[in-house]
């Protein structure tokens, strides 16, 4: 462990709006936090990178920092503190080509390599070369329970699942991926967390109960207070841009985004990626997935859209599915015809503002006018 004479002075600040009482726990000592106006707490103590620490809440934790680094003892550990400076990039000025061009490969850490490890990842990406692919997409890696799983179930967000590696061993697989001319985008999920180790409603309304979701309340995006969640969202989106270097973001479901705010919380991020792309010097995209068929995900803020670049095409994978396997349950019963996958394949959405028996009412609106290239297809 580095001496104190070592250590710089860091400010730590978290978010507790209705809390009475917040403190550092950091490398064993408790310490006071000053409470600001805004709901913000603040201490500031010498520490560095490698440190170990947490919040107690009104007497209650320690719990790990809700825009925790790393988790290097699992979503109940204490967070780590983490400098994204200290790494030194060997394709820092790569850029990634034109999604139009893009052949996407869809990548699990967890078994696409022997280990399951970002290094254990990199000894294959010479085969994705061979096979053609110009960009990898990895499934999410945002901190969850255990040691392996789809990823889908993130309770910190801003940490790389620590079974996989730490966060300069994501850096080096991105930075690998860059060196064999692939382009990187992370499967990221806003529209819920997981159900263990999620610790932020200890600290702020980041849940809004007057929205259910398939897992739980929605997360706060037009409620009271809702401004500082979309932050916390947001500046997730901006770290993994601009201090992991992907170039892009898959953003998982959504249409469980649910926002009635004059300003969408989708038009939101993609502006501030779009700022992030200019200061950076470096192509950037956002693709959604959604299953509203609707295609303001993909028109331009200034027509009244959310900005993103490309979405899935969920209607072409299930009119694939269907013709494939001949199954009918749940959302695939709408499916299952050679002329379904025909219009897939020539209007990107089946349901473009026609009757879907599976929903009971006219579905979707037709994208008239959009370029095929902005419909990530996937089998």
């Amino acid at each position: 462990m580095r001496s104190v004479l070592e250590r710089k002075p860091r400010h730590f600040t978290v978010w507790a709006p209705d809390a009475q009482r917040v403190q550092l726990q950091l490398d064993g000592s408790v310490y006071e936090m000053t409470r600001r106006a805004d709901g913000w707490w603040s201490a500031a103590q010498p520490s560095t990178e490698g440190l170990l620490y947490g919040y107690r809440v009104d007497g209650e934790g320690p719990f790990p920092d809700p825009r925790s680094q790393s988790q290097p003892r699992g979503v109940h550990g204490l967070s780590c503190l983490v400098d994204h400076t200290r790494y030194e990039w060997v394709h820092r000025t790569w850029q990634a080509p034109p999604l139009a061009a893009a052949v996407i490969y869809e990548l699990h850490i967890g078994t696409f390599g022997e280990s399951g490890t970002f290094n254990g990842a990199i000894a294959r990406l010479p085969e994705l070369v061979d096979l053609g692919v110009t960009h990898v997409q990895i499934m999410p890696v945002a901190e969850f329970s255990g040691e392996r799983g789809w990823g889908y179930d993130g309770v910190h967000l801003f940490a790389p699942h620590h079974h996989y590696g730490t966060p300069d061993d994501l850096k080096g697989f991105v930075d690998a991926c860059h060196g064999h001319g692939l382009a990187v985008i992370l499967d990221v999920v806003y529209n819920h967390l997981g159900p263990s180790g999620n610790y932020l409603a200890r600290f702020g309304p980041y849940f809004n109960s007057r929205y259910e979701t398939p897992w739980g309340e929605a997360v706060n995006l037009d409620g009271p207070r809702s401004d500082e969640v979309r932050r916390f969202l947001c500046d997730n989106a901006l770290m993994w841009l601009r201090d992991y270097h992907f170039d892009g973001l898959r953003l998982d479901a959504v249409h469980a985004l649910i926002d009635t705010s004059a300003v969408h919380f989708l038009e939101q991020l993609t502006a501030e990626v779009e700022t992030l792309e200019a200061v950076l010097g470096r192509h950037l995209v956002v693709i959604a997935e959604s299953d509203l068929n609707d295609p303001r995900v993909i028109q331009s803020r200034d027509a009244g859209g959310y900005g993103a670049h490309a979405q899935w095409s969920d209607d072409f994978h299930h009119a694939l599915h269907t013709v494939l396997t001949g199954e009918r349950s749940g959302y695939y019963e709408d499916f299952g015809s050679i002329a379904h996958l025909e219009k897939a394949l020539r209007e990107a959405f089946v349901y473009g503002g026609t009757h879907s028996t599976h929903r009971g009412r006219v579905h979707g609106r037709a994208p008239h006018g959009r370029p095929g290239w902005r419909f990530v297809v996937a089998t």
